[in-house]
């Protein structure tokens, strides 16, 4: 049983350096952390790897800084890591990134199951799980909140629609992309990181991905452009009460705000 979760180093902070040209977020200049519904896509990974045995390969597209998340992913239970890293890669849109992502699967040792935390804390999009898993020409389930059953033919899942809950039974391979109703991610140990602390981090760039295809990669082959991107303000004011009737005073500022009637 071959698993493969697609993970991403998300900016860990909200001041992140913007290219004024390009639109896009400077990564490479931001610290980054692995973001937080791909731990759900891993701790789902490892679940299914503990019953049916197998392993779990975690692969990223990303500036080289990125390799901390795989390494993340090792003490996660991942045995495997895959960095997708070039400048070629750079500004890509979410087509862009699952095209990326779906050349990169595409070298590996037929996965079974592919797995995507439901969305990204920095895009918000959930589009690159279902992209990859059309580059792939894979059937795919999204917003899985629970996986029912697990067994080598397939799996039985329930799909989270918003108003109510659908029960899925899906054929390998197929891709899923999970919620965080999914499992509680476990926490690391000490003992993982030293069993896995010198596992190899495989790099492969434009030379192995690209074929001879360069339609979709990066900036320049992806279809949205970002007009405008920048930092929100964070601006605020305050009024400080010293003297009289502090209360009365308070009362009448939040009727001049209209917080109350």
């Amino acid at each position: 049983m071959h698993i493969v979760v697609c993970i991403k180093q998300v900016p860990e902070t909200r001041d992140v350096a913007m290219d004024p040209e390009k639109g896009v977020l400077r990564r490479a200049e931001v610290a980054g952390k692995l973001n937080p519904f791909d731990l759900y896509a891993l701790e789902a990974a490892v679940r299914i790897k503990e019953k049916l045995s197998g392993r779990v390969t975690a692969i990223t597209m990303g500036p080289p800084q990125a390799e901390e998340v795989i390494r993340e992913s090792f003490l996660m239970g991942a045995d495997r890591g895959v960095l997708l890293s070039d400048p070629a890669f750079a500004g890509a849109d979410t087509l862009a990134t699952a095209f990326t992502l779906a050349r990169g699967i595409g070298r590996l040792d037929s996965p079974d199951l592919i797995i995507c935390g439901v969305q990204t804390t920095d895009g918000d999009t959930g589009q690159v799980g279902p992209g990859v898993a059309e580059f792939l020409g894979l059937p795919h389930v999204s917003y899985v909140r629970a996986i029912r059953k697990a067994t080598r033919e397939g799996l039985v899942m329930e799909q989270d629609l918003g108003d109510q809950v659908a029960v899925v039974s899906l054929p390998y391979p197929c891709l899923i992309t999970v919620d965080k109703g999914i499992g509680q991610p476990r926490l690391p140990s000490f003992r993982r990181f030293l069993e896995t602390k010198d596992y190899p981090v495989i790099t492969w760039g434009y030379k192995e991905l690209s074929g001879g295809d360069e339609v979709y990669f990066g900036l320049e082959g992806s279809p949205t452009q970002v007009e405008r991107i920048f930092p929100p303000k964070v601006e605020r004011e305050h009024v400080v009460f010293t003297d009289g009737d502090l209360a009365r005073q308070l009362y009448q500022k939040l009727l001049e705000l209209k917080f109350v009637g």
